[in-house]
């Protein structure tokens, strides 16, 4: 290209995968010649944002309120990421999910970087291969990730370390990636996320002080879902002293994740009538409800009246129709922002290893979601 005597060069690729986005990055760092590169579609996004890091003479944007074809919006580049405080030594952050357009973590993380002095930038990262991708991605500059749908279970093999929780509940939602020796080290902030937004509402709506004693034990505690967020909620009402019932649709994994935290699995069919006691728990850890698809509930509003207490794991949106629906029978419910903040939380400790400005974090995701 650089034959061609141009001033500047401008190259549009299509990918397949976001493995491909990094021959551009390969490019702009050795180009002699000022150079604009975009990898067009969803998965190519990152050409954009992380360009100005490898060298990029220009990058493009959106003049529509969302990102489209690999191009972030204008007012996400001025406001959310900020690209004009990139450079060379940016650290490379980002959710490792599919699909990923949900995520609210860009959100958070990139105002929470610029607020402490971090000099480090959060991305939503669409994969489709976490193994290939962490492959291909191996350079210190990605320094740490989130990872969510589908693959917090797969992502436990693709760590060198295993935090030991994260290993007992057979599932990783943030991998740092060890500035000393570049080798991956899993963790789980899920489980003391969720267990503790709950029990937390559980205290205050009975006035309870904490102690040595869960709000949790001996409870009903009915999970919907058995992926990762699934098993990080069910080892942590296990380790909480709550008797656990499983439904997934896929009734094997209930059933293995029964197993492993001494509960019991009933096919998914049986969820809309299962009332045996009052006062249960019920945990929706899957994604029915999520954008777009805000109208489904994995349960009557009927059957909500045996419930002291409804957790949703789904964030987007805020309000699912489950926890309206439980909020007009008189349960006590819980987002699952309280559990995203919570999470976020800790992964933001394990990225800077340092502290994590909560109520700085915290007033960040109110006031955007």
């Amino acid at each position: 290209m650089q034959s061609t005597q141009a001033d500047v060069i401008k190259l549009v690729i299509n990918v397949d995968y976001i493995t491909d986005v990094a021959p551009i990055f390969q490019m702009l760092t050795h180009s002699q010649v000022p150079l604009i590169a975009r990898a067009m579609g969803e998965r190519g996004l990152i050409s954009q944002l992380l360009g100005p890091k490898y060298g990029a003479f220009m990058i493009s944007g959106s003049l529509k309120g969302k990102s489209e074809l690999g191009l972030p919006s204008l007012c996400s580049i001025k406001q959310v990421y900020k690209l004009h405080y990139m450079n060379e030594v940016t650290k490379v952050f980002g959710v490792v999910s599919n699909p990923v357009g949900h995520s609210k973590g860009p959100l958070l993380h990139n105002p929470a970087f610029r607020y402490t002095g971090y000099n480090g930038i959060y991305v939503p990262l669409l994969v489709d291969d976490i193994k290939e991708f962490f492959r291909v991605y191996s350079c210190n500059d990605f320094a740490g990730f989130s990872v969510g749908i589908p693959h917090k279970e797969s992502a436990v093999s693709c760590c060198d370390e295993v935090d030991p929780l994260a290993l007992s509940i057979g599932a990783v939602n943030t991998i740092i990636r060890r500035p000393t020796d570049g080798r991956l080290v899993g963790y789980n902030t899920d489980c003391e996320a969720g267990i503790g937004a709950i029990e937390d509402a559980f205290r205050e709506r009975h006035n309870l002080e904490e102690c040595n004693v869960s709000p949790l034990a001996g409870k009903l505690f009915v999970l919907v879902g058995a992926g990762g967020a699934g098993r990080a909620m069910a080892f942590g009402a296990r380790s909480r002293g709550a008797r656990v019932v499983i439904f997934n649709r896929n009734f094997e994994r209930a059933k293995s994740l029964a197993v492993a935290v001494s509960g019991e699995a009933l096919p998914y069919e049986c969820l809309h009538d299962f009332r045996p006691e009052q006062g249960m728990i019920l945990v929706n850890a899957s994604a029915v409800g999520m954008e777009p698809n805000i109208h489904q509930t994995p349960v009557s509003k009927a059957v909500l009246k045996s419930y002291e207490l409804v957790f949703d794991a789904v964030y987007t949106p805020r309000n699912t129709r489950l926890l309206q629906e439980a909020a007009e029978v008189g349960a006590i419910v819980v987002s699952g922002v309280e559990m995203f903040i919570r999470q976020a939380l800790g992964q933001f400790k394990l990225f800077t290893g340092g502290l994590a400005p909560e109520d700085f974090m915290r007033k960040v995701v109110l006031e955007q979601f």
